[in-house]
C-alpha cells in the first residue's frame, strides 16, 4: 500500500510523536493524583526509566502505546505498509526491551503494572486508576491493564487456535 502523504510530511509527523508525557500517560497521572497516589516520573536509576514510579508501594507503571509496543489483537496496533523490514526489526527490539526491563524490575523487587493506551482511551483514566489502586492494595507483583475490546479479541483468537 502506498503512503497517503509524502516522505517529508511523514517524517515530520513521526518526529512529533513523543516518548514520554503522552496524552494517555498525562491523563492517568492526573487520575492517580486525584486518588491520592503520589509518584515520581522517569526515575533514571531504574531499568527502562519507568513512566510512573510509586516509591511508597515499591511499584512502577509503564504506559505503553499500542502501536509502538505491539499490543496484540488491538485496533491501534497496525502494521506500516512501507519499509516493512525496518519496522519489523524496530518493533521486535522494542518488545524485547520491554520484556527485559520488566524482568529486571521484578528481579530488583519492584511491582510492575503495564497499562495499554487503549485501556485509557476506551475505559477512561479514572477507571484505569481505580484498577491500579486495587492492584496496589492486592499485593500482587504484576498487573497488565488492557481494554475490553482488545481482551475480547484475544479470547476470540485463542478459541480459534484450540
Amino acid at each position: 500500500m502506498i503512503d497517503v502523504v509524502d516522505r517529508i510530511t511523514r517524517s515530520r509527523m513521526m518526529a512529533g510523536i513523543r516518548g514520554k508525557d503522552t496524552k494517555p500517560e498525562l491523563d492517568l497521572r492526573r487520575a492517580l493524583h486525584r486518588l491520592g497516589l503520589r509518584y515520581r516520573l522517569h526515575v533514571p536509576g531504574l531499568p527502562g526509566r519507568p513512566d510512573i514510579v510509586l516509591p511508597k508501594h515499591h511499584a512502577v507503571i509503564e504506559v505503553h502505546g499500542c502501536f509502538w509496543h505491539r499490543h496484540q489483537h488491538c485496533a491501534f496496533c497496525t502494521k506500516p505498509a512501507s519499509n516493512m523490514d525496518f519496522w519489523r526489526a524496530k518493533f521486535g527490539d522494542t518488545v524485547r526491551r520491554d520484556k527485559r526491563n520488566v524482568e529486571a524490575l521484578r528481579k530488583l523487587g519492584w511491582r510492575v503494572a503495564v497499562v495499554w493506551e487503549c485501556s485509557v482511551k476506551d475505559e477512561g483514566a479514572e477507571a484505569v486508576a481505580e484498577k491500579i489502586a486495587a492492584w496496589l492494595r492486592s499485593g500482587r507483583s504484576f498487573r497488565e491493564i488492557s481494554s475490553r475490546s482488545a481482551r475480547a479479541e484475544t479470547r476470540r483468537v485463542s478459541r480459534k487456535k484450540a
